[in-house]
């Protein structure tokens, strides 16, 4: 979670105004572009008010997978780039790479809020921004909304274990390094005690914390991944049997392994398999590691990866956390290739508030999935499907999948845009700086405030500085200082 070097530190913090004064001192510098590592903005109204970078392969298609990469407190984007071994395996593999980074700003260490119900949770805070910057890479670069991933490091790994439990329908897999069980902590003064040893929970009661984050969703689980080291003095290797016990409960499977092997970097694999006899839960434990992502240094096959603080020369858990995925191009972790993503998706029609599609039969499918804006809406047995209930005058976003009889979903076709008729009249607001932001029609870096949608530069985050800004369509705002009309 937090470097041994700042750990005393952090200990002295007894108070949110103390925590205020400590980020100003240790401001963390933006992350550079390194190479192919690019800024991202205007990725959405941004509510834990994160950085997107990202790192996408030349000449990437459509329906690539996703990976989501989230670095360890007092660290950056672009030192997770440049360590983690993602880009190297993003060319070979063919997969796009989302790098968010929090800073000082937001918490005084710039770790990930795993501990913070405001930061953490379905639909608020950093939680929500990382789903939105998903959602940018979705509709910008046609990823494939089945084939999103997200893996992290010491706090970044307890807020991907977070993400995994109230986003289950967004992550297909996740992979969590040195880090805790999903909502381990629900409080700062807690965090600790999650590292040096997590709540003393039976397997059902961490199960509970995962279903309980997204309260009636029913499933697919994400596959997960578990790396440990068994000299962790930071976070704990409770931790990891936390975290093996919480998932093998919600997949609903035993904690005895259905298989174990030894990997390179005295790395010991244990395979939980779900009824179907695919991996569901893998734990990969470093004999002798501290606090760190394990790397691989070289240009192996299966290695990776730059060794750095936080980055020890063990293994290259980026290859072995890829393959669990599928990533490599093994179909769906365990065996058995996907069926091919529906050819001619089209919309056939749009009214005020419907759209219809249509797209053509894939061999062997008992059925298809439509997603609109990456969440699924539907599952209709023929190849034709009328979207509605939508609002007049909006843009939607769709992709097909075919699904086969064990309920498995293929690849998810290309992604087709609809834009329902009619419209609302523009609305209005004005108000100061501050108050947009909060109303979420503004987003704050940097001292400064943009609006969502066209990024216009407002002045100061202060409640001295007042616009008014139109919206036009939903969720874009323009600066109507000079008049604001429908």
């Amino acid at each position: 979670m937090r470097p041994p070097i700042l750990r005393r530190l952090f200990r002295r913090v007894a108070s949110t105004a103390v925590l205020g004064l400590l980020a100003a001192t240790l401001t963390t510098t933006p992350a550079a572009a390194a190479g192919g590592l690019q800024q991202v903005t205007g990725f959405g109204s941004n509510p834990g008010n994160l950085r997107m970078y990202e790192y996408t392969p030349a000449g990437l298609p459509a329906n690539a997978p996703l990976v989501v990469a989230l670095h360890g407190c007092a660290q950056t984007a672009d030192a997770y780039y440049t360590n983690s071994g993602w880009p190297k395996f993003a060319d070979r593999w063919g997969f796009d790479v989302v790098f968010p980074q929090t800073t000082s700003a937001n918490n005084a260490l710039s770790c990930f809020g795993w501990f913070d119900a405001s930061e953490d949770s379905r639909g608020k805070g950093e939680a929500a921004s990382i789903v939105q910057m998903v959602e940018h890479a979705k509709q910008s670069r046609g990823s494939d909304g089945q084939r999103v991933y997200v893996t992290g490091l010491s706090a970044g790994g307890g807020m991907a274990a977070d993400l995994l439990a109230a986003y289950p329908d967004v992550f297909a897999g996740g992979a969590v390094a040195s880090g805790l069980p999903a909502q381990c902590a629900t409080s700062q003064a807690a965090a600790s005690g999650c590292q040096t040893g997590p709540q003393k929970l039976t397997p059902a009661q961490w199960g509970d914390k995962v279903r309980g984050a997204y309260p009636g969703y029913g499933g697919p689980w994400p596959r997960v991944a578990i790396w440990q080291g068994t000299a962790d003095y930071t976070v704990y290797p409770a931790n990891a049997t936390a975290l093996r016990d919480q998932w093998t409960d919600v997949w609903g499977i035993g904690r005895t392994p259905s298989s174990t092997d030894t990997l390179p970097g005295n790395t010991a694999r244990a395979v939980y398999n779900d009824s179907a006899g695919r991996p569901a839960v893998e734990t990969y434990t470093v004999s002798g590691m501290g606090h760190s992502l394990p790397v691989g240094p070289g240009t192996g096959a299966e290695q990776c990866g730059t060794a750095a603080a936080y980055f020890l020369n063990t293994i290259c858990s980026t290859y072995y956390t890829g393959v669990f995925w599928g990533l490599d191009g093994g179909g769906t972790p365990g065996g058995g290739d996907r069926l091919p993503a529906p050819a001619g998706v089209t919309v056939t029609g749009v009214t005020d508030t419907t759209t219809a599609l249509s797209w053509s039969a894939v061999e062997g499918a008992a059925a298809y999935a439509v997603f609109r804006d990456g969440t699924k809406i539907a599952s209709p047995a023929g190849t034709a499907y009328t979207d509605t209930g939508l609002t007049a005058g909006t843009t939607y976003r769709y992709t097909v999948a075919a699904v086969d009889g064990s309920g498995t979903a293929g690849t998810t076709s290309a992604q087709v845009t609809a834009v329902t008729t009619g419209g609302a009249t523009a609305r209005c607001f004005t108000a100061t700086n501050y108050a947009h932001v909060a109303a979420g029609r503004a987003r704050t870096t940097g001292g400064y405030v943009y609006a969502n949608g066209s990024e216009a530069n407002m002045g100061l985050y202060n409640v001295f500085v007042t616009h008014t800004l139109k919206e036009s369509p939903a969720g874009y705002f323009v600066i109507a200082d000079s008049g604001c009309t429908g």
